[in-house]
């Protein structure tokens, strides 16, 4: 048996002014290259739990030409964003009318099940791992379920995690590689559409399985970049520090998502400089009280650090760790006033990146639920609009049109390239600023006394 995995990922925008504008700057146009870059690493997990004796290759919907399909597989597996689940419809329906077993999954299908089975032969809620191996036997038997619910069973324990099949990956597209080191998030926030979705439970991967997907890469590829595929890599911190400490070993790069606390703990800080983190993206969302009010439905604990964000980024960036600061349009309370807010915040706070999105309400999340109650969504079937980038609610303070205008007028202001640059500077000032303060201090600890011949040394 052959089975292809392929990836309906990568990014979409529906409005052609956002790409033309927003993608014609390089900080942008970078992050843009390199979203589109990551391979799906849930399919490469599936492959590398797949049985011996059945082969697996991996693909992307741009190598899937829809009117020469890939006669070859014997079942294909298929993963989607919402974004994208529209292209993967359409890519089931052309693989099962050739008479090709599909199986979709994701967090697109995950978030709409019923959709989806209207498609595929099985859908995949929820996590993969656990159901893959009954998913493979049914295939063999033909005999797939038109669902399989991996949230009506037991969690999956990442310890248990498979190691993906990294080797199926070309080294001449892939830029940087994702790996896994925990999933979930404790915080609750109403539009989040990430791992949560697919089990709300936050869990860790054991460091020594981490450390071993970081080897393998390394052995595989020259100089990779790792992009930790978490949503907030440092909720545990005892996991977290054991994790810096491990790849401080490895002479890496990486890249991920966290929270403002991470720069209230000075010792993680440091060892994350050590460790190799060249950037963390922090989900900043408003520098305004009002708008981040009841964002996170738990405890209100973004709203509660609103104060302290100028601070926050000041420390993690004296590291010489960058900070990509996120930040979304079109919160509930948030009008025309928001644009003037964010500007002057990314300026004041010397972020080196910024990455601006509208507010987005995703299938099967607490906002979507809240909007289509409010009779507020734009479209309950335009599922190509999620992209983050696309407008496809009624904002309760202003227009969609001013939404949109102040949107991408702001862009045009916090991409263009002196104000990039400015950002710029400011970073690589305090970096030399905060090595000669390093340096200076070293000058001036007392030299270690030399120990006389045969006796053990002086402490310091």
């Amino acid at each position: 048996m052959i089975i292809g995995f392929i990836a309906v990922s990568g990014l979409r925008l529906c409005k052609p002014e956002v790409l033309e504008l927003g993608l014609s700057f390089p900080a942008v146009a970078r992050r843009a290259r390199e979203i589109e870059a990551l391979p799906s690493l849930g399919l490469l997990t599936l492959a590398g739990m797949t049985p011996e004796g059945i082969d697996c290759e991996y693909l992307e919907v741009r190598d899937v030409d829809l009117d020469e399909l890939p006669t070859r597989f014997d079942a294909v597996a298929i993963s989607s964003l919402t974004a994208t689940n529209k292209e993967a419809f359409r890519l089931c329906d052309r693989f099962r009318g050739i008479g090709v077993p599909t199986v979709l999954g994701g967090l697109g299908p995950t978030l709409q099940p019923g959709l989806a089975a209207r498609h595929a032969d099985a859908v995949v809620v929820g996590e993969g791992e656990p159901l893959w191996p009954e998913v493979v036997a049914d295939l063999g038997r033909g005999r797939l379920k038109r669902v399989y619910d991996a949230t009506a069973g037991r969690p999956f324990d990442l310890a248990d995690a498979p190691m993906p099949r990294f080797d199926l990956l070309s080294p001449e597209r892939y830029p940087r590689f994702t790996v896994q080191t925990q999933r979930g998030c404790p915080w609750a926030c109403e539009f989040c559409a990430a791992s949560i979705r697919l089990d709300p439970r936050f869990k860790t991967k054991p460091v020594a399985k981490v450390i071993a997907e970081v080897r393998l890469l390394k052995e595989l590829f020259a100089k990779p970049f790792f992009e930790f595929a978490d949503d907030n890599t440092f909720v545990d911190r005892r996991h977290a520090k054991d994790l810096m400490r491990a790849l401080a070993k490895e002479d890496v790069r990486w890249f991920t998502e966290t929270d403002l606390s991470v720069a209230e703990d000075d010792e993680l800080l440091g060892l994350m400089r050590d460790a190799g983190c060249a950037q963390v993206l922090i989900g900043f969302e408003s520098p305004d009280y009002a708008a981040l009010d009841g964002v996170e439905k738990n405890s209100n604990w973004k709203a509660r650090r609103a104060d302290r964000y100028i601070e926050a980024v000041e420390r993690v960036q004296r590291r010489g760790i960058t900070v990509n600061g996120c930040l979304v349009f079109g919160l509930d309370g948030a009008g025309p006033e928001q644009f003037k807010h964010a500007l002057r915040f990314v300026r004041d706070a010397g972020l080196y990146d910024v990455q601006i999105t509208y507010m987005t309400p995703f299938p099967g999340t607490p906002l979507w639920s809240r909007l289509s109650e409010q009779g507020r969504l734009l479209s309950e079937e335009a599922s190509e609009r999620c992209t983050l980038f696309d407008i496809n609610f009624q904002p309760d303070s202003m227009s969609v049109a001013e939404l949109e205008e102040g949107f991408l007028k702001l862009a045009g202001a916090l991409y263009d390239p002196r104000f990039v640059a400015g950002r710029t500077r400011r970073f690589k000032s305090h970096l030399r600023n905060r090595i000669k303060a390093e340096r200076a201090a070293e000058r001036e600890r007392p030299a270690r006394p030399i120990p006389l011949e045969g006796g053990a040394p002086s402490p310091p």
